[in-house]
């Protein structure tokens, strides 16, 4: 993983070069394609899938379509697989996402909020669905940010509601399993839809996971998998967040007719749509957890994992996450040095402010004070995307000198912290880690670097 190098300063320099390597044997692991290879081969007519056996007929067609971050070079790895047999296919990923594809359509989209050539993507998608029929087999690649970058808005939508919509939901502080209970039920191709669509033929689900637990429902709001969402608790998640009465009208009375009963609900267990559907999670946080523990103890490290499945605001479970990388300096010094502390999941940003960063810059900033002061310290928080928020950064980094050199130039933590301004304050410490498009996204991951006290790593 290439980043700028004008992160390594510092007396923490060591520490910033062993972080990005270990984050980068993280994103190696969690590869998209080497994914796919694992889960799907093919001899001849005859697939293996998971495991599990899938036939080829000779007269079915075979179609891929998908949406993600990760879909590009998913789709790139089933046409090495596939070659001849794919009839045609489409997918969408994010601008810069991309691979290069032979036999199947790349669009480019916005995310996290939707744009219309993400509408345009999503129209070739559903029609390639639509196209389906029995004896074809339809394989479905999922990844994280497939939501934005599938965006269909519902009859009597447009997109700049549903656009409108999103972006409230991602600044209230809602998690993603909330945020997408409501998105699958102002989609026509969210929350089931697509399996309906492409019924009877079978559907193969495959999907790189960036949701915790690996929820099928809610990874990408779940396309081709029956939804156990109703209007109501969509409803009930805009009313928590209390956006009722800042929705666009449509919207809004969309979720409250389809609460009262007036709209059909997303299709559920048991629909005849899945009956030839199957879904299959390739891959999830824990490849990259592993990569990296295995990579730090590679670089001499003793390993502390915390945990793989955190959520909350970011802010909290950085100051948490500092607290215990300042004890563990402090207080672990039975500890043989150097250390290193790993810990993953997906945060959440309440945005009160008018400033710029993601969930990792603002996680990082919060640990600035807790860790001022102390030596051969450092907090890395990185998404393991390469992008972090609406900004080019995957993260940032702070270590013990980083509130010294943040003052000397006239920043405050605290402020940057209620201003939702991270961007800005890394940025101006050359302490952001900036490393372009990974193509792939299985949540984050978050390291505490301690060194030996005496002495530069």
């Amino acid at each position: 993983m290439n980043v700028d190098g004008r992160l390594f300063h510092g007396e923490t320099a060591g520490l910033r070069r062993h972080a990005v390597q270990i984050l980068g044997a993280a994103v190696a692991a969690a590869d998209p394609a080497a994914a796919v290879f694992r889960s799907v081969q093919r001899d001849g007519d005859r697939l293996m899938i998971g495991g599990e056996p899938c036939d080829l007929a000779p007269e079915g067609r075979i179609f891929v379509v998908g949406a993600g971050k990760a879909s590009a070079r998913m789709a790139s790895a089933l046409e090495a697989v596939l070659d001849d047999r794919i009839a045609g296919g489409a997918v969408t990923t994010k601008y810069g996402y991309l691979e290069p594809l032979r036999r199947i359509t790349l669009s480019e989209a916005g995310h996290p909020l939707p744009d219309a050539a993400g509408l345009v993507g999503a129209g070739l998608i559903a029609d390639i669905a639509d196209s389906a029929g029995l004896g074809d087999l339809v394989f479905v690649l999922v990844s994280g940010g497939g939501s934005a970058l599938l965006p269909m808005p519902a009859e009597g939508m447009t997109l700049e509601e549903k656009i409108a919509a999103t972006d409230l939901l991602l600044r209230s502080g809602a998690t993603i399993t909330e945020v997408n209970a409501v998105r699958k039920h102002l989609s026509g191709v969210k929350g089931g839809w697509l399996a309906r669509r492409a019924a009877p033929a079978r559907v193969v689900t495959l999907i790189l996971s960036d949701v915790l637990g690996n929820p099928l429902d809610a990874i990408a709001s779940g396309p081709t998998v029956p939804d156990p969402t109703t209007f109501a608790d969509a409803l009930a998640v805009v009313d928590r967040y209390g956006l009722r009465s800042a929705l666009p009208a449509p919207v809004r009375r969309r979720l409250e007719r389809g609460a009262a009963g007036d709209l059909p609900e997303t299709p559920k267990p048991g629909d005849p749509a899945f009956a030839g559907a199957r879904a299959v999670v390739v891959g999830d946080i824990t490849l990259a957890a592993d990569a990296a523990l295995e990579r730090a103890r590679a670089l001499g490290y003793h390993i502390v994992l915390c945990a793989t499945n955190v959520e909350g605001e970011a802010r909290e479970v950085g100051a948490r996450f500092g607290v215990r990388v300042r004890d563990e300096r402090v207080v672990g010094k039975s500890r043989p040095k150097p250390v290193c502390l790993i810990m993953g999941g997906e945060t959440t940003v309440t945005v009160r402010g008018s400033g710029r960063g993601g969930r990792n810059q603002e996680l990082a900033l919060a640990s600035v004070e807790i860790i001022a002061g102390l030596p051969q310290t450092l907090v890395a928080a990185f998404g393991t995307d390469g992008t972090d928020g609406p900004t080019d950064a995957a993260g940032a980094v702070a270590d013990g000198t980083t509130l010294a050199r943040a003052r000397a130039l006239g920043l405050d933590p605290v402020a940057a912290l209620a201003n939702n301004d991270a961007y800005a304050f890394f940025g101006a410490l050359g302490d952001l880690i900036v490393s372009g498009p990974t193509n792939t996204n299985v949540n984050d991951l978050w390291l505490g670097l301690i060194g030996p006290a005496q002495g530069k790593m």
